[in-house]
């Protein structure tokens, strides 16, 4: 029965998304259809999902995270990957070692946002697991930091980023209720838990910014650090939090995108980077604004409902990326046109006229050199 009820649920979906999807365009954004001639693909060493992209103080890298909890580093006169540190427990390190199965994630660590503190040189991880860790100059293991905040215990800790100048992080829970192995649920089940914090390592103290949010995942301090910028991936929305100024403590929402969110990254050239994971059509976010739909979604297996959203994601050449003003007008849209799939985007970091490509489920990085 769950089976002949994904596929006529896919089948209309899938029809959805070929015949209603908006157009993920502005009148004055420009398309960049990336073909294969244009893309560089890194694998990986033994792992998959590099979902969060960072450079070192000294500019040196890309660091990523993967499925097996390690940060890896890209050497690039060598053109290797070399080990950096793991989230994994020192004596599980082996024994995940090349693990890409999420049933053991919350054993393994499974390390998603990460971000330099330029002044110190510490490496700040949101470990979806095992919640806000640090890896200090000259040490090879994260340490723990945070692991809830209110007397609520992280349950899916995602995006992070630092404030350069006091030296404070920001980051994220995208639900106290699901694990990010079962990040599905967290959309179809309409839950409202994530929270938005940040951590003073001074006095180690966390505080709640803002509460009650749908799958909130990505953040990025404004240039100015006036506020941050936020995606929740449930409503496919992008708001902002003011830090300062008359609207200090409020959020509003600046934009609501026709693609599900992840990471947002500054660009160099203004405005911000999101990667989308899977792009919305019209009659998708229709079907999902009722509930009984959403609770047959529910009780199918898992491995079905990711099934769902791969055959989703293969059709056609959607946007993987957008960039966005402040203001959230939409800039710029990169499509994938090569024949490795460019799908699941998390994470979109611009440095040095190059695009590095990261994505949750896919066994390498992208690189695109403009």
């Amino acid at each position: 029965m769950g089976s002949k009820v994904l596929v006529v649920i896919v089948a209309a979906v899938a029809t959805a998304a070929i015949v209603f999807s908006p157009i993920l365009k502005d009148d004055n954004s420009t398309v960049i259809a990336l073909k294969d001639e244009d893309v560089e693909f890194i694998p990986l060493d033994g792992a998959v999902g590099p979902e969060s992209i960072t450079f070192d103080p000294k500019g040196d890298g890309p660091y990523t995270g993967v499925s097996d909890g390690r940060i890896l580093k890209w050497e690039e006169k060598e053109h290797t990957w070399i080990e950096f540190a793991s989230t994994s427990p020192p004596e599980l390190l082996e024994k995940c070692r090349g693990s890409k199965d999420p049933s053991r994630e919350h054993e393994c660590g499974r390390p998603l946002g990460l971000k330099f503190n330029k002044k110190t040189g510490d490496l700040y991880i949101a470990d979806a697991y095992r919640g806000l860790m640090v890896v200090h100059p000259g040490e090879n293991v994260a340490k723990v930091v945070a692991v809830e905040a209110g007397g609520v215990p992280f349950r899916f800790t995602n995006g992070v980023e630092i404030d350069q100048t006091s030296g404070i992080v920001y980051f994220t829970d995208s639900s106290s209720q699901y694990h990010r192995r079962d990040f599905m649920s967290t959309i179809l089940s309409g839950d409202r838990t994530g929270r938005l914090m940040k951590y003073n390592p001074k006095t180690n103290q966390v505080e709640i910014l803002l509460d009650n949010l749908s799958f909130l995942n990505g953040v990025m301090l404004s240039q100015d650090g006036s506020y941050l910028i936020f995606t929740e991936t449930s409503t496919c929305k992008i708001s902002r939090y003011w830090l300062q100024g008359p609207k200090a403590e409020t959020a509003e929402v600046i934009t609501e995108l026709s693609g599900f969110p992840d990471n947002i990254k500054r660009s160099p050239r203004g405005g911000f980077w999101i990667g989308l994971h899977l792009r919305r059509s019209i009659l998708t976010k229709w079907a999902l604004s009722f509930l009984w739909i959403r609770e047959q979604l529910l009780k199918l297996p898992l491995d079905q409902v990711r099934a769902a959203t791969t055959i989703l994601s293969s059709i056609g050449r959607p946007a993987f990326a957008v960039r966005v003003t402040e203001d959230g007008d939409i800039v710029e849209v990169s499509r994938g046109d090569t024949k490795k799939k460019l799908r699941h985007i998390s994470e979109v970091f611009e440095r040095n006229a190059t695009l590095w490509v990261g994505s949750v489920g896919l066994p390498f990085l992208a690189v695109h050199r403009f």
